[in-house]
């Protein structure tokens, strides 16, 4: 427990955890404003009380009211303002029973301005509007990516050193090297969501191994991925682009664009090796052999105690040969709506593994979530994060639990269908009982991320 909280002391401490942490709550806030513009829109086009609109929860807290902010413009009925606790945001509507569980304004005669008093057709679109609204961002933000960046992408063939999996992976059969070629007969071409999701969901992949086997692996039905985000990637080539004055490679005289080939005879040709052999022998004095202008050499280093050794290296993409495929103002569009339903499919087929053992083990909550998000700010990985959650957002949203904006749908579908609104009694209590639901998920998803970060460590 104690080598848990010296390492999450000091992952805190970190300003890669500081910058994660800003890229969570710039994407979040942004995602969740979205959602709930999509409720207000929709109530106030039909004449439907909008009572507050607020960013975050302002659960009170003694006589304060839970809002670090808030205002409500002359000849408004809405109050604006942002909360204290940063788990979501809430567009307050007249006549429904809601996150606030106003029960006291239901017991009052039905108002024309309210929501209980309008056909179900127009709630059902009020209560739809922030799931559309995130499907709709999502789409915009891949349709700006690729209008703006285009699609850049590193072909597998041009990966000299293949690819690199994780331990699931491997178990079934990947090996370190490999090049994916094809996934249930359907060629592969460069890694992305789409091709990620076809090597999962297949029954075959087929790699190139040692440049010259093809190798085919199955992959398991029931295949659940124990850290998804490093399922598979490129082999990171150690090219140095800078070390350090003063660290460990500078003394060592490691320079510009040499190549780490081995540390001591174990062959370190990819950063995972590097790091992993600088690692095991921390505090030791050992000997690198790296490439530099075409010859081997061999250098003393001196690794420090934390297992780093000063260096910077080159970004994969100016190592390996990039290949980008542009996109016009009006081809962008199509290509966002099919990556924003090709993401939204996905998703949804990974969805059922939730309901496994494996599943619920492998659940995360924010701090999964923000451990996407790279160390430094980088704009394109920042919006294709954050189109990514919007498309989760969207789907957890519409599911049919109550307390959820699905939950509300279910029970209009209902009325819509029986011709009969559920009691203002049953729904308080389906509200109660979707938000516990709720809140019995948020405390076990990031219960698991406590347990990685704390408990973990010590049993290892």
């Amino acid at each position: 427990m104690i080598l848990g909280l010296s390492i999450l002391n000091d992952y805190l401490l970190s300003a890669s955890f500081w910058m994660k942490a800003l890229q969570l709550i710039a994407s979040l806030g942004l995602l969740v404003f979205i959602h709930e513009l999509g409720h207000f829109m929709w109530a106030r086009l039909f004449c439907v009380k909008v009572e507050k609109f607020y960013l975050f929860f302002d659960i009170g807290i003694s006589k304060w009211d839970g809002s670090i902010f808030k205002f409500k413009p002359k000849k408004s009925e809405t109050q604006y303002g942002v909360g204290w606790l940063p788990l979501g945001g809430y567009c307050k509507i007249a006549g429904m029973i809601d996150e606030s569980m106003d029960t006291e304004q239901m017991k009052q005669p039905e108002q024309p301005w309210e929501f209980r008093s309008k056909p179900a057709w127009k709630r059902l679109l009020i209560m739809i509007g922030g799931v559309l609204n995130n499907f709709i961002l999502a789409i915009l933000i891949y349709a700006g990516m690729v209008y703006y960046w285009g699609e850049q992408y590193i072909p597998y063939k041009n990966a000299t050193l293949g690819m690199t999996f994780n331990e699931a992976a491997h178990k079934i059969g990947f090996q370190e090297g490999d090049i994916p070629l094809s996934a249930d007969g359907k060629q592969l071409v460069y890694l992305n969501n789409d091709e990620w999701q076809q090597m999962l969901t297949a029954s075959e992949v087929k790699v190139l191994r040692h440049g010259t086997d093809t190798v085919s692996v199955a992959i398991p039905k029931n295949f659940i991925l124990t850290s998804a985000k490093d399922f598979i990637d490129y082999r990171m080539p150690v090219v140095v682009e800078s070390a350090i004055p003063g660290d460990a490679a500078a003394k060592a005289g490691i320079k510009k664009n040499d190549s780490f080939l081995k540390v001591d005879s174990v062959e370190t040709t990819d950063f995972k090796a590097l790091t992993a052999e600088l690692q095991r022998n921390k505090g030791k004095t050992v000997q690198a052999t790296i490439l530099r202008d075409g010859k081997q050499q061999v250098v003393n280093m001196s690794i420090g105690s934390t297992g780093k050794i000063g260096v910077q290296f080159q970004a994969i993409t100016s190592v390996y040969k990039v290949e980008t495929k542009k996109y016009g103002l009006f081809s962008s569009i199509p290509r966002g709506i099919e990556m924003g339903c090709t993401q939204m499919v996905n998703y949804v087929q990974q969805f059922k593994y939730i309901f496994t053992k494996e599943g619920a083990q492998s659940l995360g909550g924010f701090g999964a979530i923000g451990s996407i998000f790279p160390d430094t700010w980088n704009w394109y990985s920042f919006w294709n994060i954050t189109a990514f959650l919007s498309i989760i957002l969207a789907f957890m949203n519409i599911l049919p639990i109550p307390a959820l904006d699905g939950g509300h749908v279910m029970f209009l579908l209902y009325e819509i269908i029986f011709r009969r609104k559920p009691g203002d009694k049953f729904m308080e209590r389906a509200q109660i009982t979707g938000m516990t639901l709720l809140i019995a998920l948020l405390l076990w998803a990031n219960g698991n991320d406590i347990y990685r970060w704390l408990i973990k460590p010590f049993l290892d």
